[in-house]
């Protein structure tokens, strides 16, 4: 049983019917759900983190290929 503080009261209608559908606990769909969402929020704030590096470094998307193609390189000559 889900707590009502938790979801609001609306909701609890739609979760419990996709939760009978896929014969799944509603805690369950619930729980999924705040995952899915917490691992997007840190992919979000990872992404941010690395526009704002590439800004502060001076780089812009069209020098990705360009710096993949060189790290590359690097990583070659130093292994070979």
């Amino acid at each position: 049983m889900l707590s009502v503080g938790l979801v609001p009261s609306g909701m609890l209608p739609q979760i419990d019917a996709a939760a009978a559908e896929e014969r799944r606990a509603p805690a369950e769909l619930v729980r999924e759900a705040l995952e899915r969402y917490l691992e997007d929020r840190a992919w979000k704030k990872l992404f941010a983190y690395g526009e704002s590096r590439a800004r502060a470094l001076g780089f812009a998307e069209e020098d990705v290929p360009r710096l993949i193609a060189e790290t590359r390189s690097d990583h070659r000559q130093d292994g070979a």
